[in-house]
C-alpha cells in the first residue's frame, strides 16, 4: 500500500508542480548556470547506495582555482531561499518513482556516515529513506543527531499509512511556517561524528 501511495502521489505531484519545476529550473539556470540539478550518492534501504537528485543551491566556486570554497561561501541568497522553502527537495519525487526513496522515511544522509552508526542507529536503514520524515517534523535542523536518530528508529518501529499521512500534513505546515530551518549562517546541520 505504501509503494502504491508513493507512486500515485509522486506522479500527481510532478504533474501539478510542473510550473514550479519549470520556474525553479529557470531561476537556478539564470543565477547559477548549469547543471540545474545536483546529484549525490546517498545510502538507501539496507544501506544500498543510490543517487539522490536535488535542485542546485550552491555555486561551483573555487578559491584561487585550487580549493573549493566552504559550503557557506558557495551558498547564494537564492540557494538559501530555495532551501528554506524546501524547493531543492522536489526532484526527489523522481527518486520515489524509481523506488530509491519513499515520500516518508528517515532522511538519507551521506555515505561517509555509514561506519559511524551504532547498531541501533543502523536500523534507520530498515526502511526506504524519505523526502520527509518524523525527525523533520519534530525539529528538523534544530535538534541533535542523537535526537534525530531516535526519532528515525521510532518511525521504523511505528510506521503506518496514517502516520505517513500525518507526517506529510505536518511537513506542509512546517515548510509554510519555515520552522526548523538552519539558523542564519548555517548551511546544513552540524556534521555527524558518531557515538565514539
Amino acid at each position: 500500500m505504501k509503494r502504491i501511495f508513493d507512486l500515485v502521489f509522486s506522479c500527481l505531484a510532478l504533474l501539478i508542480l510542473t510550473p514550479v519545476f519549470v520556474f525553479v529550473s529557470l531561476i537556478v539556470r539564470i543565477n547559477m548556470g548549469s547543471p540545474v540539478l545536483y546529484k549525490q550518492k546517498r545510502p538507501g534501504f539496507q544501506g544500498e547506495v543510490f543517487e539522490i537528485v536535488k535542485f542546485r543551491s550552491m555555486k561551483d566556486v573555487n578559491d584561487n582555482q585550487v580549493e573549493m570554497l566552504s559550503d557557506s561561501d558557495r551558498l547564494t541568497s537564492l540557494g538559501r531561499k530555495i532551501r528554506s522553502l524546501s524547493l531543492d527537495e522536489l526532484p526527489e519525487l523522481w527518486n520515489v518513482i524509481k523506488g530509491d526513496m519513499s515520500l516518508v522515511g528517515p532522511r538519507p544522509l551521506l555515505v561517509e556516515y555509514l561506519p559511524l552508526y551504532s547498531d541501533k542507529q543502523k536500523r534507520r536503514h530498515d526502511v526506504k529513506p524519505g523526502i520527509t520524515g518524523w525527525a523533520q517534523v519534530n525539529g528538523r535542523n534544530g535538534i541533535s543527531w542523537e535526537e534525530k536518530f531516535k526519532l528515525d528508529v521510532w518511525y521504523v518501529d511505528h510506521q503506518s499509512f496514517w502516520l505517513d499521512i500525518k507526517i506529510l500534513l505536518m511537513t506542509v505546515k512546517k515548510v509554510l511556517a519555515r520552522e526548523g530551518i538552519s539558523e542564519h549562517g548555517q548551511v546544513t546541520a552540524q556534521k555527524f561524528e558518531g557515538n565514539g
